[in-house]
Parts: C-alpha cells; structure tokens; sequence
C-alpha cells in the first residue's frame, strides 16, 4: 500500500505537464496576440481581411460606388456649309447670318459623384462646361437630365442638379489623408462602364501643373483615364478623399501619375457656387513675382522667404493700403508667404470685406500696412 502511495505523486506530475504543454502549444490562436497586426472588418470599416491574409476592399466600393454617376453630354457645333466660306477673302462680301452653315453633334462622358440626397452632383468643369445637354446615369440604371448650377474653371469644377428620388449620396472622408494611403478611383473610363482602379497616394499639394489656377492637387497612381474626370478618388472605408481631374500622360492613357481635387477644396467651392452661383474669394489687387537668391542680392536683402510686387492694380486694396511695386510682401495677418502660390491660395480664403495686415519690406525698411480684402474679379467660363 505505501508502494502504491508512493507513485501516485510521480505520475499526478506527469499529468499536470502534460496538460500544461498541451495548453501552451495546443491553444487556439485566436486567444494569443497575433505576431504581426493585420487589417480586420472590424477595427477598418470597409476592408475585410480573410483568416488566409487576403485582403478585400469590397465593402468601401459597395459603399462609394452607388454614388459615383455617368455623365454623358451632347454639344451642338456650327460650322460653314463649305470650307470656302471660312475664307477670310470670301467672308468679306457676306455679313455672318448669310453665310450657310452646317451642324453637328459632339458627344462627350465623364464621371461625377451625388454630394446630396437633394440631387447635387459634383464632376469637373472641362466634362460639362459648353455642353448643350447634359444626361446623368445611374449605378442603379435610372437617368436624369441635368442642369447646371455652376461652374468653377479656376479649380475646374462643376455642380449639376438632377431630379430623381431615393438618392445615394457618398461620405467625405474625415481624417487627414497621407503619402502612402490606400486610395480607389471610380469613374467611367472610355465609356466602357463603371470602373475601379487601386493605388495609394503617391504625394499632396500639387501645384504648378498648369491645369487650373488654384491648385492643390492628390497625386495618386491608382489608374485614371479619359471618361475618369469628375469621379470619386476614395479611401479604403469607401469615403471621399479626391475628385479625379487629370493625369499625366505621353500616350492618352495611365502611365500611374494622376491628379484628383482634394474633397475638402470640393466642398468648399460647391458651397459657393450652390448658394452664390459663383464663388466668392478674396483678392488684394497685386501681381507678384517670385524671390529667387538671385533678386534678393539684387535687392541687397537677406530674406528668406516672401514674393516681390510686380504691379499693383489701380484703385484695388494693396494699392488702398500703400502698397508699392517693388515692395517684398512677406506676412500676412503674421503668417509668412512663401511663394506665389501660398499668396493667391491665402488670400483666396479671405472673405471680401475682411480687414488684414501687411506686412512689406521696402528700400530694407519693415512696413505694416493694413487693407480690406475685395472680391476676385471673375474670369470667363
């Protein structure tokens, strides 16, 4: 009996080991902290992760793609009946309504994206700007002629209304985008039917492009191609990052360098043009020119930043203010300029009627100046 006794400690032991091997080694893995963290449905809204790592981003389309439309758009061209008609000489001896014309009709498509249940469609100027008629197609099928509300070419936007009912209207994003952020274009490229692409943002604040005058432009490689201008570039919850508006191409197609409009701007301007028909920014009066280190020696200055004026419009509010040519601008309101761009965007924020400080540097002296802000003046469509 004490021999019996004796190993029954031995082998409670064993028992106790094994169990406690099988319980580190043999547990479900969802119960350990996993080595590498990975993107889940649930802590990313829109993406859905596979337990074989495969990643979807199915639910963010499902969500933006409803509002993402066609637009199609017909124009009417007139053209002389003959070519000899467009001969100066011979236009010479008929007044306009005599000479014989002929017409045509140009078609064109685009994208745009519902803003609203209200029926506001956000695409880009240049896909509807001119056009005599105007069709949006739905995801859903349905189609709508549609109005135009208003038309923002220095940003290259546009604002149409539709009248359809039960309409889907997309989110905007609500977090800071970065270099480096999962991003999808949806549009109609080349008219084949609604599309997504997938890229990341490749880098923010494009400028200098010569694609419209305020610029500040989404760089992206997710492909974007003709029939895209005007649709949702979206993040990968299926919110609104971007407008698509252009790309950079040697061949007409993608080559992974394509532009969209920040959402943030969008919104802004179809703000304006909704309640204004136009939209309203700030202007001081001044054409600049950039300060290189060479100017700046030549001006027998050292400064590091700011724009110098060039011309100063007569009777605008720099020239109110006392603003010279010459002068280098370098705050506004405390805040440094720093290049052209900076200026034109800055002031643009200003509401007319706002009062603002200058301050200037002239013949090496520091002035401060102080002007109220009017309206840009509005350039043609």
């Amino acid at each position: 009996m004490r021999k019996a006794t004796h190993l029954v400690w031995p082998i409670l032991a064993g028992v106790f080991g094994a169990l406690f091997f099988v319980q580190l080694y043999f547990t479900d893995s969802s119960t350990r902290a996993p080595l590498v963290n990975i993107y889940e449905a649930e802590s990313t809204p829109g993406v859905t992760a596979s337990s074989s790592g495969e990643v979807s981003y199915q639910q963010a389309v499902g969500r933006a793609a409803p509002s993402v439309v066609n637009i199609y758009t017909r124009t009417i061209v007139r053209q002389p009946a003959h070519p000899l008609f467009s001969d100066p000489l011979f236009r010479r001896f008929f007044s306009p309504d005599q000479l014989p014309q002929r017409e045509r009709m140009e078609s064109s498509l685009g994208s745009g994206v519902i803003l609203s249940e209200d029926g506001y469609v956000v695409t880009n100027n240049h896909v509807v700007s001119g056009a005599d008629s105007i069709v949006v197609a739905l995801h859903d099928g349905r189609e709508a002629s549609a109005e135009v509300v208003g038309l923002d070419p220095e940003t290259d936007l546009a604002v149409l209304k539709i009248d359809i009912d039960n309409l889907p209207n997309i989110t905007l994003a609500d977090k800071d985008f970065r270099v480096g952020d999962v991003v999808l274009a949806i549009g109609n490229p080349f008219g084949i039917g609604q599309t997504v692409t997938m890229g990341i943002i490749s880098a923010t604040d494009r400028s200098h492009l010569g694609l419209s005058t305020y610029e500040d432009f989404i760089q992206t490689d997710a492909a974007i191609n003709p029939g895209n201008s005007g649709g949702a570039l979206i993040d990968a919850r299926g919110n609104l990052v971007g407008i698509n508006t252009a790309i950079f191409s040697k061949s007409g197609g993608s080559m992974g360098i394509g532009f969209a409009i920040p959402a943030s701007l969008a919104l802004q301007v179809v703000e304006d043009l909704i309640e204004h028909g136009r939209v309203i920014r700030g202007w001081i009066g001044v054409e600049i020119q950039e300060l290189t280190e060479q100017l700046a020696q030549s001006f027998g200055v050292e400064v590091r930043s700011g724009v110098i004026i060039a011309g100063i419009f007569r009777e605008g509010p720099a020239h109110k203010a006392g603003v010279q040519p010459g002068d280098i601008l370098l705050h506004i309101n405390g805040q440094a300029i720093t290049s052209g761009r900076t200026l034109m965007n800055r002031v643009a924020q200003f509401t007319p009627g706002d009062r603002i400080n200058l301050e200037v540097m002239r013949n090496g002296d520091v002035l401060e100046l102080t002007t109220v802000v009017d309206e840009r003046p509005r350039t043609r469509n």
